[in-house]
């Protein structure tokens, strides 16, 4: 099983950014948190690398659930979507797939909230 999914677009990182922001807000998520890998890399360490961002996405009522039912899956929260460039000159968005992640998790109950997160991300994914 993969741990993501994923698609891979022309190149327009900013505009792959904005795209996998807006398909996100349709499915009902903000994007909480936006780190710019590159920058930040080269701030701490000193390297060059290919411009990565990481979408920290979260849909507030999918979330509220998935709280009640496993009080510690915060731990795994926020859905994280990298936008990231390609040797190609492509770019790549990839969401993590929550059924995958939640495996560790033995609550049935919580596979099923974490199915319909991997669907709004499949329909995101597939919108761009």
């Amino acid at each position: 099983m993969s741990y993501y999914i994923s698609a891979t677009l022309g190149p327009g990182f900013d505009e792959a950014v904005r795209r996998t922001t807006e398909a996100l807000k349709e499915e009902g998520f903000g994007v909480l948190t936006e780190i710019d890998v590159a920058d930040t890399l080269k701030k701490k360490i000193g390297v060059d690398f290919r411009r990565y961002r990481i979408l920290g996405a979260c849909n507030p009522k999918l979330a509220h659930e998935a709280l009640q039912i496993e009080g510690h899956i915060g731990t795994m929260l926020p859905c994280n979507v990298v936008v990231q460039e390609t040797p190609d000159g492509k770019v790549e968005v990839a969401a993590i797939d929550p059924v995958a992640s939640m495996m560790a998790v033995e609550n049935p109950r919580l596979k099923q909230a974490a199915e319909q997160v991997r669907d709004k991300l499949k329909r995101v994914v597939s919108r761009l």
